[in-house]
Protein backbone atom coordinates (compact mmCIF):
# COMPACT_ATOMS: atom_id res chain seq x y z
CA UNK A 1 0.00 0.00 0.00
CA UNK A 2 1.31 3.43 -0.94
CA UNK A 3 2.70 5.63 1.80
CA UNK A 4 0.98 8.82 2.84
CA UNK A 5 2.92 11.97 2.03
CA UNK A 6 3.98 13.85 5.15
CA UNK A 7 4.49 17.63 5.25
CA UNK A 8 7.13 17.26 7.96
CA UNK A 9 10.76 16.17 7.98
CA UNK A 10 11.80 12.53 8.04
CA UNK A 11 11.95 10.63 11.31
CA UNK A 12 13.88 7.64 12.58
CA UNK A 13 11.90 5.49 15.01
CA UNK A 14 13.56 2.69 16.99
CA UNK A 15 11.53 -0.18 18.43
CA UNK A 16 13.04 -2.03 21.39
CA UNK A 17 12.03 -5.70 21.08
CA UNK A 18 12.62 -8.53 23.54
CA UNK A 19 11.43 -12.09 24.05
CA UNK A 20 7.70 -12.35 24.81
CA UNK A 21 6.78 -8.83 23.71
CA UNK A 22 3.11 -8.28 22.89
CA UNK A 23 2.60 -8.61 19.13
CA UNK A 24 -0.07 -5.93 18.63
CA UNK A 25 1.91 -3.45 20.75
CA UNK A 26 4.44 -3.48 17.93
CA UNK A 27 2.47 -4.43 14.81
CA UNK A 28 -0.27 -1.81 15.24
CA UNK A 29 1.97 1.25 15.68
CA UNK A 30 4.42 -0.11 13.10
CA UNK A 31 1.58 -0.25 10.55
CA UNK A 32 0.66 3.36 11.32
CA UNK A 33 4.21 4.71 11.19
CA UNK A 34 5.06 2.82 8.01
CA UNK A 35 2.40 4.77 6.13
CA UNK A 36 4.07 8.13 6.73
CA UNK A 37 6.46 8.94 3.93
CA UNK A 38 9.95 9.68 5.20
CA UNK A 39 9.53 7.85 8.51
CA UNK A 40 12.00 5.00 8.92
CA UNK A 41 11.62 2.28 11.55
CA UNK A 42 14.47 0.20 13.00
CA UNK A 43 13.84 -2.90 15.13
CA UNK A 44 16.39 -3.87 17.78
CA UNK A 45 16.83 -6.90 20.04
CA UNK A 46 19.24 -7.56 22.92
CA UNK A 47 21.78 -9.40 20.76
CA UNK A 48 20.75 -8.43 17.25
CA UNK A 49 19.12 -11.80 16.62
CA UNK A 50 15.47 -12.52 15.74
CA UNK A 51 13.14 -12.18 18.70
CA UNK A 52 9.72 -13.70 19.35
CA UNK A 53 6.45 -12.26 20.56
CA UNK A 54 4.36 -14.04 23.18
CA UNK A 55 2.07 -15.05 20.30
CA UNK A 56 4.90 -17.03 18.67
CA UNK A 57 5.65 -14.64 15.79
CA UNK A 58 9.36 -13.95 15.36
CA UNK A 59 10.70 -10.65 14.06
CA UNK A 60 13.93 -10.06 12.19
CA UNK A 61 15.82 -7.07 13.58
CA UNK A 62 18.49 -4.68 12.36
CA UNK A 63 20.83 -4.79 15.34
CA UNK A 64 21.31 -4.82 19.08
CA UNK A 65 20.59 -2.16 21.69
CA UNK A 66 23.37 0.18 20.58
CA UNK A 67 22.19 3.84 20.51
CA UNK A 68 20.90 4.81 17.07
CA UNK A 69 20.61 8.58 17.28
CA UNK A 70 16.88 8.21 16.71
CA UNK A 71 14.02 10.67 16.88
CA UNK A 72 11.68 8.26 18.69
CA UNK A 73 12.33 5.33 21.03
CA UNK A 74 9.40 2.91 21.20
CA UNK A 75 8.99 0.29 23.95
CA UNK A 76 6.21 -2.34 23.80
CA UNK A 77 4.77 -4.29 26.67
CA UNK A 78 4.01 -7.94 27.06
CA UNK A 79 4.82 -10.93 29.22
CA UNK A 80 8.55 -10.33 28.85
CA UNK A 81 8.39 -7.07 30.76
CA UNK A 82 7.90 -8.90 34.08
CA UNK A 83 11.47 -10.15 34.02
CA UNK A 84 13.08 -7.17 32.31
CA UNK A 85 11.75 -4.69 34.88
CA UNK A 86 14.32 -6.20 37.29
CA UNK A 87 17.13 -6.68 34.73
CA UNK A 88 19.72 -3.98 35.40
CA UNK A 89 21.60 -4.72 32.18
CA UNK A 90 18.45 -4.18 30.13
CA UNK A 91 17.42 -1.09 32.09
CA UNK A 92 20.84 0.47 31.59
CA UNK A 93 20.62 -0.22 27.85
CA UNK A 94 17.17 1.38 27.80
CA UNK A 95 18.48 4.48 29.57
CA UNK A 96 21.33 4.70 27.07
CA UNK A 97 18.94 4.45 24.12
CA UNK A 98 16.60 7.03 25.66
CA UNK A 99 19.44 9.50 26.17
CA UNK A 100 20.09 9.41 22.42
CA UNK A 101 16.54 10.19 21.27
CA UNK A 102 14.05 13.06 21.31
CA UNK A 103 10.79 11.26 22.16
CA UNK A 104 10.16 8.12 24.23
CA UNK A 105 6.97 6.11 23.74
CA UNK A 106 5.57 2.94 25.31
CA UNK A 107 2.56 0.69 24.99
CA UNK A 108 0.95 -1.34 27.75
CA UNK A 109 3.46 -2.54 30.39
CA UNK A 110 6.28 -0.98 28.41
CA UNK A 111 5.70 1.99 30.72
CA UNK A 112 6.74 -0.22 33.65
CA UNK A 113 10.11 -0.67 31.95
CA UNK A 114 10.42 3.08 31.44
CA UNK A 115 9.51 3.68 35.10
CA UNK A 116 11.96 1.03 36.32
CA UNK A 117 14.69 2.69 34.25
CA UNK A 118 13.91 6.08 35.82
CA UNK A 119 12.63 7.50 32.52
CA UNK A 120 9.22 8.64 33.77
CA UNK A 121 10.23 10.61 36.86
CA UNK A 122 8.28 13.87 36.91
CA UNK A 123 5.96 12.76 34.10
CA UNK A 124 2.33 11.72 33.80
CA UNK A 125 1.89 8.23 32.36
CA UNK A 126 -0.45 5.28 31.98
CA UNK A 127 -0.27 1.53 31.49
CA UNK A 128 -2.33 -1.61 30.92
CA UNK A 129 -5.27 -1.57 33.34
CA UNK A 130 -5.05 -5.29 34.05
CA UNK A 131 -1.42 -4.86 35.12
CA UNK A 132 -1.81 -1.35 36.54
CA UNK A 133 -0.93 -2.19 40.14
CA UNK A 134 2.25 -3.96 39.05
CA UNK A 135 3.33 -1.34 36.51
CA UNK A 136 2.78 1.54 38.92
CA UNK A 137 4.95 -0.09 41.57
CA UNK A 138 8.00 1.24 39.72
CA UNK A 139 9.31 4.78 39.91
CA UNK A 140 8.90 7.44 42.57
CA UNK A 141 7.60 10.71 41.13
CA UNK A 142 5.16 9.61 38.41
CA UNK A 143 1.60 10.83 37.93
CA UNK A 144 0.01 7.50 36.98
CA UNK A 145 -3.35 7.88 35.25
CA UNK A 146 -5.63 4.86 35.16
CA UNK A 147 -8.33 6.53 33.07
CA UNK A 148 -6.58 7.41 29.82
CA UNK A 149 -6.33 5.76 26.42
CA UNK A 150 -2.88 7.29 26.25
CA UNK A 151 -0.98 10.09 27.99
CA UNK A 152 1.20 12.64 26.22
CA UNK A 153 3.41 14.62 28.58
CA UNK A 154 6.08 16.67 26.78
CA UNK A 155 8.53 14.18 25.23
CA UNK A 156 6.87 11.10 26.74
CA UNK A 157 3.97 9.19 25.23
CA UNK A 158 2.54 6.17 27.09
CA UNK A 159 -0.56 4.17 26.21
CA UNK A 160 -2.88 1.80 27.98
CA UNK A 161 -3.21 -1.84 26.95
CA UNK A 162 -2.36 -3.37 23.58
CA UNK A 163 -4.75 -1.84 20.99
CA UNK A 164 -4.42 1.56 22.67
CA UNK A 165 -0.92 1.73 21.23
CA UNK A 166 -2.32 1.99 17.71
CA UNK A 167 -4.54 4.89 18.76
CA UNK A 168 -1.55 6.57 20.38
CA UNK A 169 0.55 6.08 17.25
CA UNK A 170 -2.13 7.76 15.13
CA UNK A 171 -2.33 10.61 17.64
CA UNK A 172 1.44 11.00 17.44
CA UNK A 173 1.21 11.27 13.65
CA UNK A 174 -1.47 13.94 14.08
CA UNK A 175 0.73 15.81 16.55
CA UNK A 176 3.77 15.71 14.29
CA UNK A 177 2.21 15.96 10.83
CA UNK A 178 -1.25 17.39 11.33
CA UNK A 179 -4.67 15.83 11.69
CA UNK A 180 -5.21 15.62 7.93
CA UNK A 181 -2.21 13.31 7.55
CA UNK A 182 -3.35 11.18 10.51
CA UNK A 183 -6.80 10.84 8.94
CA UNK A 184 -5.28 9.84 5.62
CA UNK A 185 -3.22 7.17 7.37
CA UNK A 186 -6.27 5.96 9.28
CA UNK A 187 -8.30 5.76 6.08
CA UNK A 188 -5.52 3.81 4.37
CA UNK A 189 -5.56 1.11 7.05
CA UNK A 190 -9.30 1.40 7.84
CA UNK A 191 -8.66 2.51 11.41
CA UNK A 192 -11.33 4.41 13.31
CA UNK A 193 -9.36 7.46 14.35
CA UNK A 194 -9.57 8.52 18.01
CA UNK A 195 -7.68 11.68 18.89
CA UNK A 196 -9.05 12.25 22.41
CA UNK A 197 -6.79 10.47 24.94
CA UNK A 198 -9.45 10.79 27.62
CA UNK A 199 -12.01 8.80 25.62
CA UNK A 200 -11.30 5.56 27.42
CA UNK A 201 -14.17 3.05 27.48
CA UNK A 202 -12.03 0.48 29.30
CA UNK A 203 -11.50 2.69 32.35
CA UNK A 204 -14.95 1.91 33.75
Amino acid sequence: MQQVVSPRLSKHLVFVLFEDFELLDVAGPLEVFSKVDGWEVTLLSPDGRPVGSSQGVRFEVSGDYAPQGSDVLFVPGGRGTRKLAHDECFLNALKSLASDTSVVMSVCTGSALLAAAGLLEGYAATSNKRAFAWATSFGQDIDWRRSARWVHDRDRWTSSGVSAGTDMAAAFVADECGEAVAREVADAIELRLHLDPNEDPFAI
